[in-house]
């Protein structure tokens, strides 16, 4: 067994076949508000495994270079050994969660534009929002990079929003992680509904986190329905 390089959340990672590269594999942990709310959902693990490396395919397909090297298994793959910048890249196209929360804006509204918003990547400070200057101040990421980053988000936000309706979901935000590899910025991380908010279009019904979050019941009825639907696109 490969030595274990970090033990997170949802996924461990593990040393690669030589320094260039991971083994990550997928756990059936399913977590909430930082790591307070906590539950094992048997086979939660190969959905999300699943889900991303559909979406890592289809983005790779489209002129963006992601971690993703291949499927291992079911719930692992081998990836990219990047350095991960300690920025998450949120976006949003319809408010929910805590932006209607902070900003008053009614959960469901369609924003004028989508919106990019960096967090820096720390439970222990609660992924407190940051902007720009902020993250170069402090030596996160430098402003080319950010730069690169939100521009990479845009596009993967345009790529996600055709995938997702052709499969009948609105796709209402989704977080990013990125990270830096042979002098490049790559994906990095997962897509899958424990990173995005996904509304089945029509009835409005929550097909992410939120499930779980909310305590809304069939957790993995709504991933598996997420799953069937990518599988299934035109």
């Amino acid at each position: 067994m490969e030595r274990i390089l970090y033990v997170g959340k949802t996924k461990v990672i593990y040393e690669g076949a030589d320094d260039k590269t991971v083994t990550i594999g997928y756990k059936d942990t399913t977590t909430a508000f930082n790591g307070e709310k906590k539950q094992e959902l048997i086979g939660k693990g190969k959905l999300n495994a699943a889900i991303s490396n559909f979406i890592y395919k289809y983005l790779t397909e489209n002129g963006i270079e992601t971690h993703l090297i291949e499927e291992v298994d079911t719930s692992s793959i081998t990836a990219k050994r990047a350095e991960i910048i300690q920025v998450e890249v949120i976006v949003r196209n319809v408010a929910a969660g805590c932006f209607s929360a902070k900003y008053g804006v009614p959960e469901g509204t369609e924003l004028r534009n989508s919106t990019v918003e960096f967090c820096i990547k720390s439970d222990t400070l609660g992924d407190p929002m940051v902007n720009a200057s902020q993250i170069t101040a402090i030596g996160l990421a430098t402003a080319d990079e950010l730069n690169e980053m939100s521009q990479m988000a845009v596009k993967i936000n345009e790529l996600l929003c055709e995938l997702f309706t052709n499969v009948g979901i609105r796709l209402i935000d989704f977080k990013l992680e990125f990270g830096r590899y042979d002098g490049r910025i790559i994906l990095c991380d997962e897509i899958s509904p424990d990173s995005c908010r996904l509304w089945e279009i029509g009835t409005d019904r929550k097909l992410d986190k939120d499930r779980f979050r909310r305590d809304l019941g069939n957790v993995l009825g709504a991933y598996k329905e997420v799953l069937r639907r990518l599988e299934n696109v035109k």
